[in-house]
């Protein structure tokens, strides 16, 4: 099962560490997640359409970031990665931390868990690492879907923030040994 499995309807979710070899599935993720949001008149999020730059981002955080890829009979449906401090555009932490940098799932999969296993994988690691938390930062302009998704994941928020017109909302997750 890889670097660990569990069941979705059915279907048995495998979480692996990922690489470049995947950045074409995760920039397909992306594709189909700005286009869900997009029709649905949250383009403030990602924006309307996959920029080139929005492209090259999702390639780089897989290939240079620790990265974490959810399948499902074989094929990608989600990715995690992570990276040891947090974008210059939030705070820093006052202890070690891994921070999330990217969560994508497939709309296909949607509720059925594989953000939070991502997540999960994250708080592993961050347990094997020794460090003591796991942060991420969300988008928070139109509501607070993202937010709650995070809440019930475990997280606590810790502030909120505007980047050139881009409202979020930064969230922490205590990790015990």
């Amino acid at each position: 099962m890889g670097d660990g499995g569990r069941e979705e309807a059915g279907r048995v979710v495998v979480i692996r560490r990922g690489g470049a070899a995947d950045a074409a599935a995760v920039r397909r993720l992306m594709a189909v997640a700005v286009r869900w949001l997009a029709e649905r008149g949250r383009s403030a999020q990602w924006g309307s359409e996959v920029t080139p730059e929005r492209e090259e981002q999702v390639t780089t955080f897989v290939r240079d970031h620790e990265a974490w890829v959810a399948e499902v009979d074989g094929a990608v449906a989600g990715v995690l990665t992570l990276t040891p401090e947090s974008p210059d555009y939030v705070p820093g932490a006052t202890e070690p931390e891994l921070y999330v940098r990217l969560l994508l799932t497939d709309r296909e999969h949607k509720g059925r868990g594989i953000g939070a296993a991502l997540l999960e994988r994250a708080v592993e690691r961050a347990r094997e690492e020794g460090v003591g938390v796991v942060r991420v930062d969300c988008f928070a302009g139109l509501d607070d879907r993202l937010v709650d998704f995070y809440r019930g994941c475990g997280f606590v928020e810790q502030g909120r923030f505007e980047r050139r017109g881009w409202r979020g909302c930064v969230l922490a997750r205590r990790v015990e040994p």
